[in-house]
């Protein structure tokens, strides 16, 4: 069969290029930029324009959601393609992977070494299932905690964000290419494919795009993936200011642009000419038809599909791909270590948000009877059922009510769902305290999948309503009206308003999506043998009203220069819970700040150094924050800025010297008028503290008016 298509080519006058063998880009000696540009000289315009899209021509569920895709490979020239799986997201390898806390979750611990630790055993699994690429972390800032995919990305705040991500980049690199998504803006969900999001120029650089620089610049990501959204009229995919002038000119990016998936390209001349590199997952708008027709008509140079062709070959060359790879063996997924890590990422994540007269921990010693109420409580939370989803079920998944059983010892512990029975309310009335586990799911919250509903079966999408579920805030009030001991665990991707229910519980526990040993870091932080050290990554509203407009379902959407913490201080609100607030089993005081300038390798430093102590009677963790303030700017400035943050580990009564590190390029503001970034010569305020409301010590730095 072959030999007949063979000859009708050879009719038509086409003719195969010949196989190569001894060029000069199948040398490993050589350097990269060598190599690419060798083998840019054997490919046929037809092969270049082929390596732009996947040779996918259908959506294939075949494979469900282990279904795996690729870019396009070129068997005679041997370029290898990256393969992705449909199911990848920042949790895990495929959907069968070891399912970690949340990217939200994560953020909460506020430690980008375990998130390095998390993301290097991630991108080990997904080696292990055949991986060469993977489609993590997600740098997206969450404006509003109703944002769909907020479990997704760590938090509020550009800095924290971009802590995080250079740690997750670092290490999925030390297995894999990573991509860094979505860029940018993209904090609506639901109507994702079509809003236009409206910002100006400072707004732009100074909160939405700093995360994504120091992606490119620090951790070299090999790749970044568009978002679907328009920015300022044009969609990202095809946004010449944010690709071009940007992404691959101001910040010097070498690797290439991936469209994201499925309608993520509108057109192809606009694409191509603006940046984009790569369609996925399939050739829409990249057919090698409409790209030569493009060509042909003078609209799309060849010296531009050259350029788009380095980019992806020289990512292939540095990573290997040419060269034998030593397979990875399948024991790594779900290992051992895989759920140990797990169970720390969980356990480093919860958020103690309340504890009113110590009501936690609870002592297995002193309780006879513990009540669990709440239908999810049996039930293992992992999130998503979007592009993140990850199915770790079995033996290993622990869910609440296991979690605390096994925990509670001898304690005798009962489950209800409801109070609906004589039973259950007598229960709750006798019991030495009550649990209840209140949960978001799928259903609620997650990407929103108009094309593929049967992957997502819930609603997902956005939250307009910010609340949990009546039934569980029901199960709250009834059961403060017999027991004065209530604890309430939420599981969730993001915040929650919980002001018509708080005071009826003695004590608040977050622990978000809390993974595959989330039961067991619940049990363990709620009998003690777990401190609390999570603090929340976004701010907690007493009500939407405190919010800015959300636009969820608009055409377009403003956002202004003031969003989450920075939101709250500028308009003197009192949130529910601050950004960066986490109580503790312990206490922690701060005392001796000192303040200083030092130079390092041609950058100055702001250097904070304090002490801080343990003052309590367990062992514990806390995170020590750095804000900024900036006194008598010319610009209008936010009242702090977090530019720093340590977490340090004491024993009772122990003291350590903590020092954190603030660039001076940290507190530029950008001109818009200059189109350059600005230092200011003026008295900068240093705040430290336990969150973003609760400042321990200050001080002041520098001079001017």
């Amino acid at each position: 069969m072959m030999s007949i298509f063979a000859s009708v080519g050879r009719l038509f006058g086409r003719k195969k290029p010949e196989p190569v063998t001894g060029a000069n880009y199948q040398k490993p000696e050589l350097p990269v930029e060598e190599r690419v540009e060798d083998l840019l000289s054997y490919m046929t315009l037809e092969e270049k324009l082929h390596l732009m899209a996947s040779p996918k021509k259908i959506w294939s569920i075949a494979g469900g959601l282990d279904a795996r895709f690729e870019t396009s490979e070129n068997e005679r020239l041997g370029i290898p393609p990256c393969r992705v799986y449909t199911i990848s997201g920042s949790r895990g390898a495929t959907a069968r992977a070891t399912a970690f806390p949340v990217a939200m979750a994560r953020g909460a611990s506020w430690d980008p070494d375990l998130e390095y630790r998390v993301h290097s055993r991630i991108a080990l699994e997904a080696a292990a299932f055949g991986m060469n690429a993977f489609l993590s972390p997600v740098l997206t800032i969450v404006r509003h905690p109703g944002m769909g995919r907020a479990q997704e990305t760590y938090g509020e705040d550009t800095f924290h964000m971009g802590e995080m991500g250079v740690s997750a980049i670092t290490g999925i690199q030390n297995h894999l290419q990573a991509q860094v998504k979505h860029y940018a803006l993209n904090s609506i969900e639901e109507n994702r494919y079509k809003v236009d999001v409206n910002v100006d120029e400072r707004t732009l650089r100074e909160i939405y795009l700093p995360h994504f620089r120091k992606a490119v610049q620090k951790a070299k990501v090999a790749s970044v993936m568009t978002s679907y959204n328009q920015v300022n009229g044009t969609y990202a995919s095809e946004n010449k200011h944010l690709l071009q002038d940007i992404l691959k000119g101001e910040w010097g990016f070498d690797g290439f642009v991936m469209s994201d998936w499925v309608d993520g390209v509108v057109s192809t001349v606009a694409a191509a000419n603006n940046g984009l590199d790569v369609e996925m997952p399939i050739a829409k708008h990249f057919k090698r038809k409409k790209l030569k027709k493009a060509i042909a008509a003078g609209h799309i140079s060849e010296s531009t599909i050259d350029d788009i062709n380095r980019r992806i070959l020289r990512k292939k060359f540095e990573w290997g791909y040419f060269e034998e790879v030593k397979k990875v063996p399948s024991s790594v997924i779900k290992a051992p270590e895989s759920r140990a890590l797990a169970l720390e990422a969980s356990r480093e994540s919860i958020t103690l948000l309340k504890n009113e007269n110590h009501n936690l921990p609870l002592s297995a010693a002193e309780i006879r009877n513990l009540v669990v109420l709440g239908g999810s409580a049996d039930i293992v939370s992992l999130g998503d059922l979007g592009s993140s989803q990850v199915k770790d079920d079995g033996e290993e998944a622990v869910s609440p009510l296991q979690g605390i059983a096994a925990a509670a010892h001898n304690v005798n512990v009962d489950h209800y769902t409801d109070l609906a029975t004589d039973k259950a309310q007598e229960a709750t009335r006798s019991a030495d305290a009550v649990i209840v586990i209140a949960s978001l799911n799928a259903c609620d919250e997650g990407e929103w999948i108009r094309q593929f509903k049967y992957i997502h079966p819930g609603r997902g999408g956005d939250r307009r309503d910010l609340s949990i579920h009546a039934e569980d805030i029901a199960l709250i009030k009834t059961a403060s009206a017999s027991n004065k001991r209530v604890v309430v665990v939420l599981q969730a991707g993001s915040a929650v308003t919980v002001a018509d229910w708080e005071e009826c519980a003695g004590a608040v526990l977050m622990a978000w999506y809390p993974g595959v040993k989330g039961g067991v870091a619940i049990g363990e932080t709620i009998f003690g043998e777990n401190n609390p050290s999570g603090k929340t990554p976004i701010s907690w509203p007493v009500d939407e009203g405190q919010l800015y407009e959300f636009g969820s379902l608009k055409p377009s959407v403003t956002y202004g220069f003031y969003q989450g913490y920075r939101h709250y201080d500028h308009e003197g609100l009192n949130p529910q819970y601050p950004f960066g607030h986490g109580l503790s089993y312990t206490s922690f005081e701060y005392s001796n700040l000192q303040l200083s300038l030092s130079a390092q390798q041609e950058a100055e430093f702001i250097v904070a150094s304090f002490d801080l102590t343990n003052s309590g009677a367990v062992a514990g963790k806390e995170v020590a924050q750095l804000y900024v303030g900036y006194v008598n700017s010319a610009v209008e400035r936010a009242v702090r800025d977090l530019k720093g943050f340590e977490k340090i580990t004491l024993s009772p009564g122990e003291t350590k010297r903590v020092s954190i590190e603030v660039p001076l390029e940290e507190l530029r503001y950008w001109d818009t008028q200059a189109e350059s970034w600005v230092l200011e010569e003026l008295v900068y305020r240093i705040d430290i503290g336990s969150s973003s409301r609760d400042i321990r010590l200050s001080g002041t730095l520098g001079g001017g008016s």
